[in-house]
C-alpha cells in the first residue's frame, strides 16, 4: 500500500487527542516557571537536550523522546518519576535493562550492578500531550554516589513533525491496534529522528505531535488549533506555556516534516477550505514557520523541509522562495517511501521503516555543507 493508504487510517486515540486540545491550564498554581542560567537540582546531575521545565528538585516535560543521561557509581540506581501516562526505557551501560509502563509516582530501582561507575539513560517512549511528566533525578544505592553528568554532544538536531516523527506504533506487530496497544508499541527512541541523531552523534529534540498539521489537522479536526499552536511550549497541556531555552540549545540542523495531516483526507463539508485555498494557506504558514525558525536559531542553522506524497510539491515551492530570497541554508528533502512496509499501527512507519528513513536522511545530511 502506498502513502494514500497510510494517511487515511487513524485510531480512536487520535480523536481523543484532538478532542482534548485547548483544554484549560492543568498545572498547579504554584508550579514554577522554567529558569535560564546555571543548572541546579536535577539538571545539575543529568544531561538532557529536551524541552524541560526546571522545578529544582524535579523537571517537568511533555514532548516524546525526552531523555536524561547520568553517571552513577555503585551497585544500584534509582530512577525517581511521577508519570501515570507515559512509558520509559532504562539503559545502563548501553543496554536496555527495563521498560517502565506508566510508572506513576515511584523510585524504580535497578540493583545487582557491579560496584563501579555506570552510564544511565532514561527516555520517554511515547507522546502524552494531555499530561505533564515529572522526573526527580537518579539516586545511588547505599555506598554509591551520583557522579558528574555526561557532557553535552557538540551536534544538535531538532525534529519537528506529527505522528510519523513521534514513532507512532512503530513496534507493533499488527497494523490494527487498540489504544492501549498503540501506547505500548510507540517508541520515539527508535524513530527515524532518534536513529538519525545517534548516527550523527548528536543531541536531539523530537518535537512531534500526532494528528496535527501546519494549518489543518487530521480530517479537519479541532480547527481552532494546529501544530503551530503548541510548538513554543514545554508543557503541552498548559495553555500559553512557553519553553525557556536555557541557553544551551542551538541546533545546527532542524528537520521539519509537517503536511501529512493537512492533506491526508478530503475536505469535509463545512470546512473553510477549497483544495486551492488549503494549499495556499499551507505554503504561507510554512514560509512563516521557516522564518520563525531562522529568527530563533540564526543564519548558520540548516533547515531541512521534508516533502512526501501530495504535499512534496508545496514544500519545494516554499523552499525555493526562501532560496530565491537569499536563504541558502533551507533545503528540501523528498522522503522516498520505496521499500517501506508501513507495518506500524494504522499503516504508520514500522521500526524497519524508521531505520531505512534514518539511513536515507543521514546520507542526505552528510552531503550538506553543515556548520558542525
Amino acid at each position: 500500500m502506498r502513502r494514500t493508504a497510510v494517511i487515511t487510517a487513524v485510531t480512536a486515540l487520535w480523536t481523543s487527542l484532538l478532542a482534548g486540545l485547548g483544554a484549560a491550564d492543568t498545572r498547579p498554581a504554584d508550579a514554577p516557571e522554567g529558569r535560564a542560567g546555571r543548572a541546579t537540582g536535577v539538571l545539575a546531575q543529568v544531561h538532557t537536550a529536551g524541552r524541560v521545565k526546571d522545578a529544582g528538585n524535579t523537571v517537568q516535560y511533555s514532548w516524546p523522546g525526552v531523555y536524561f543521561e547520568g553517571t552513577v557509581r555503585g551497585t544500584g540506581v534509582g530512577i525517581v518519576l511521577n508519570d501515570s501516562a507515559a512509558d520509559y526505557d532504562v539503559r545502563i551501560d548501553g543496554a536496555t535493562v527495563a521498560t517502565l509502563v506508566t510508572p506513576g509516582r515511584t523510585t524504580h530501582w535497578i540493583n545487582g550492578l557491579r560496584d563501579r561507575a555506570h552510564t544511565v539513560r532514561l527516555v520517554k517512549r511515547n507522546d502524552t500531550p494531555w499530561d505533564t511528566s515529572t522526573f526527580g533525578g537518579f539516586v545511588a544505592a547505599p555506598g554509591g554516589a551520583v557522579l558528574s553528568k555526561p557532557p553535552a554532544r557538540h551536534r544538535q538536531i531538532e525534529f519537528i513533525g506529527d505522528s510519523l516523527t513521534v514513532g507512532y506504533g512503530n513496534l507493533s506487530t499488527s497494523r490494527s491496534c487498540t489504544g492501549d496497544q498503540l501506547r505500548r508499541a510507540t517508541n520515539a527512541d527508535v524513530s527515524y529522528g532518534a536513529l538519525t541523531a545517534r548516527k550523527l552523534n548528536a543531541d536531539y529534540q523530537i518535537n512531534g505531535y500526532s494528528g496535527l498539521g501546519m494549518v489543518r489537522n487530521y480530517n479537519g479536526g479541532s480547527p481552532d488549533i494546529t501544530y503551530r499552536t503548541f510548538y513554543d511550549r514545554a508543557l503541552l497541556n498548559v495553555s500559553g506555556d512557553v519553553w525557556q531555552n536555557p541557553g544551551t540549545w542551538h541546533p545546527q540542523l532542524v528537520v521539519v516534516n509537517l503536511g501529512t495531516n493537512d492533506f491526508s483526507t478530503a475536505i469535509n463539508p463545512g470546512e473553510p477550505w477549497t483544495p486551492d485555498s488549503l494549499a495556499a494557506a499551507y505554503r504561507t504558514a510554512y514560509g512563516d514557520f521557516l522564518q520563525k525558525l531562522r529568527t530563533r536559531y540564526g543564519a548558520t542553522t540548516t533547515i531541512v523541509a521534508v516533502g512526501a506524497g501530495q504535499f512534496a510539491g508545496h514544500v519545494q515551492q516554499v523552499v525555493k522562495a526562501r532560496n530565491d530570497a537569499g536563504d541558502s541554508r533551507v533545503r528540501s528533502w523528498f522522503l522516498d517511501d520505496s521499500g517501506l512496509d508501513f507495518l506500524g499501527c494504522d499503516w504508520h512507519y514500522s521500526a524497519h521503516d524508521d531505520r531505512l528513513i534514518a539511513d536515507r536522511l543521514t546520507s542526505f545530511v552528510a552531503g550538506l555543507p553543515m556548520a558542525w
